[in-house]
């Protein structure tokens, strides 16, 4: 099998440097599987660019992460008492966003490290507004790394952000740091501007580590290929195929992440328009693959397989051979690689 992923590394760390070198304060964010590219690779990278703070999404990802990286580690997911992975080490900072779950840990781990998050119109985790108070007397011996916000990704976060870096000052919160999450360089640089009193910490994953999609190249190896005549029923759904041409097997499938895409917010008509257009597709089996042959996107044959694609080519294009490889759409941010190969 063979579902690789090409890296530029000179360009992509070029672009990696240039991202830090123009947000003081980066935390670069390590979770899930890295971004496609492995936690333990972004980890070390992360050490090459100065990082004294990493943030991971789970307790599970906290070993590994103290493993290859010599600073702090931050986990996003907050603290709950009930969570059976927690890792306490001195270099672990935990989040916490409920009063009752701040006065636990005081007094079950009291020297802990944690900062507290606030609940944004995210409406995800946090501590209300009216809640920082009663979070600030119960701490007790919990040592305050900052204070957290984390905002939605639609952009024009710049008002919601100073409301909260206004409740920070004024609140009896015994840190100036204020970690953001999703806003844009513009804005990190109004806020500064503006809250010249805070130290602001950006906590960034997508834009640093995949914000220059350039530098990396999906290719798929064909395992092997069949002419194909109108009619013939093929795959495990048996099928029937609706034109003469070659099925394609395509190293990659679901276990890759190919084919598998989260639910995408539909606001404007042209999104409504396309998803009704996806829909229509998909209820007469028809589903677009991320494989490129000939100078476009070809047509699935079939729902991707756990390792492989089944991609029906037209008979006027010419396929090509076994052990070949085609491109895939850079668009597998979830995606999981046989190799990657850095060039």
């Amino acid at each position: 099998m063979a579902f690789d992923l090409h890296l530029d590394e000179k360009r992509w760390r070029d672009h990696l440097h240039r991202t830090a070198g123009d947000t003081p304060g980066i935390v670069p964010v390590i979770k899930g599987n890295g971004y496609g590219l492995g936690r333990d690779l972004l980890a070390d990278e992360s050490g090459k660019l100065g990082a004294d703070l990493i943030a991971v999404g789970t307790y599970a990802e906290v070993p590994g992460a103290l493993d290859r990286f010599d600073g702090s580690v931050m986990v996003l997911t907050p603290w709950r008492p009930f969570t059976t992975d927690v890792v306490f080490d001195d270099r672990v900072i935990h989040t916490a966003g409920r009063v009752e779950d701040i006065a636990l840990l005081a007094n079950t781990h009291a020297g802990a490290r944690v900062i507290l998050e606030g609940e944004t119109s995210m409406s995800r985790h946090g501590l209300d507004r009216h809640e920082l108070a009663p979070a600030t007397e119960a701490l007790g011996e919990l040592i305050v790394e900052g204070f957290a916000i984390h905002l939605p990704m639609a952009g024009g976060n710049l008002r919601e952000a100073e409301q909260w870096a206004a409740v920070l000052e004024t609140s009896r919160l015994d840190t100036a740091s204020l970690f953001v999450s999703h806003l844009t360089p513009a804005e990190l640089s109004q806020l500064r501007e503006r809250r010249p009193q805070l130290t602001i910490r950006p906590r960034i994953g997508t834009s640093l580590w995949l914000g220059d999609l350039g530098s990396l190249d999906v290719r798929a190896t064909i395992l092997d290929r069949h002419f194909v005549e109108r009619g013939e029923r093929i795959g495990y759904r048996q099928r029937p195929v609706p034109r003469d041409g070659h099925l394609l097997i395509i190293a990659g499938g679901t276990s890759h992440g190919v084919g598998l895409e989260a639910p995408r917010a539909v606001a404007s008509p042209v999104d409504r328009g396309k998803s009704l257009a996806k829909g229509g597709l998909a209820a007469t089996g028809r589903a677009l693959s991320p494989f490129t042959i000939g100078g476009k996107q070809r047509w699935f044959a079939e729902p991707p397989h756990m390792q492989a694609s089944m991609v029906l080519l037209p008979s006027d294009v010419m396929p090509p051979e076994i052990g070949d490889t085609v491109p895939a759409a850079v668009r597998y941010t979830i995606a999981t690689f046989d190799q990657i190969i850095r060039r």
